[in-house]
């Protein structure tokens, strides 16, 4: 698929179904585009396409099954925005989070291999019924183990408003979790003792995985 030039061709790119729940056009959303009148669309939309359909197979569709509806708040983000972004955060402006574009290629940029080669997709997400556990007082890490211990996950973060997180699938995972609530800093990463088997403690009251 080219990269769109014309309304017509952007649509039929947001009609790309990426899994059975979830299609292209959501995930093309950004504040920061929407506001500052940008375009937020990939150069290479195969690249971006093959690697949304397997963050929405493997890891989306699995916690909308298991945990109910699951909301997109940041996705995909054009080299143009985020660079955008990543300028205006350096200066000191408030409301602007992201970092440098080649940090975010294979992350945010899903139409750019990283460094290594390897391509990925990264979104951040709320899923609405843990907001809710976690407003009432369950902590964080009990969503971070379960995904940890269930989902084919390459990296996560955690955010203190209602426990959004971003979610990355890559070909070559990481598999580390960090978090900005406390706790701050990183849960786990390959190395570290409590990496490895179940965690099974931390989410006895969240669903099994279904599906």
């Amino acid at each position: 698929m080219k990269p769109p030039k014309t309304v017509t061709s952007l649509d039929t790119l947001g009609r790309v179904r990426l899994s059975e729940n979830f299609w292209m056009r959501e995930f093309l959303y950004s504040d920061v585009a929407n506001f500052h009148g940008m375009p937020n669309i990939p150069d290479d939309p195969d690249l971006a396409i093959m690697v949304g359909k397997r963050l929405c197979e493997e890891l989306l569709e699995p916690l909308q099954r298991t945990f109910g509806k699951v909301v997109i708040r940041s996705a995909f983000r054009s080299c143009s925005v985020n660079g955008f972004c990543n300028e205006q955060q350096r200066a000191g402006k408030s409301g602007y989070t992201c970092s440098s574009n080649e940090a975010n290629f294979a992350g945010h940029i899903w139409d750019r291999r990283d460094a290594g080669g390897f391509a990925g997709a990264t979104a951040c997400i709320v899923i609405p019924s843990f907001a809710d556990r976690f407003e009432a007082g369950m902590d964080w890490r009990a969503l971070a183990w379960w995904v940890h211990d269930h989902l084919p996950y390459a990296s996560m973060y955690f955010f203190p408003k209602l426990a959004a997180f971003n979610l990355a699938w890559h070909e070559n995972p990481e598999r580390r979790i960090d978090s900005y609530i406390a706790p701050k800093g990183c849960l786990t990463r390959p190395g570290m003792p409590n990496h490895e088997g179940c965690h099974a403690e931390w989410y006895r009251d969240l669903p099994e995985l279904m599906g």
